[in-house]
């Protein structure tokens, strides 16, 4: 049993790295990184070191959250210079 969740771990894992590298949109990437995270958090866990598989679980929704907010804010500055002219910087 344990096998198999550790399959389940490692698909998870390889699934969520190949999506941030070829996926394009940012939002997509969020999504493939906590495909990646749930797979890492069950790695942990397997190995039994729970202590890092909760400050793990307590701490991802945060870091999900930083990065949908930088996202935002990207592409915001980025139709403030397109809407003010510089399209160069």
């Amino acid at each position: 049993m344990e096998f198999f969740v550790s399959i389940i771990a490692i698909a998870l894992m390889l699934i969520g790295a190949f999506g941030i590298i070829f996926l394009r949109k940012p939002l997509d990437k969020v999504i493939m990184f906590t495909i990646l995270d749930a797979g890492f958090v069950l790695a942990v866990v397997l190995f039994k070191y729970l202590d890092v598989a909760m400050f793990a679980a307590l701490a991802d929704p945060l870091s999900t959250l930083v990065f949908i907010l930088a996202i935002v804010k990207i592409n915001e500055i980025r139709k403030n210079k397109l809407a003010g002219g510089d399209a160069n910087d």
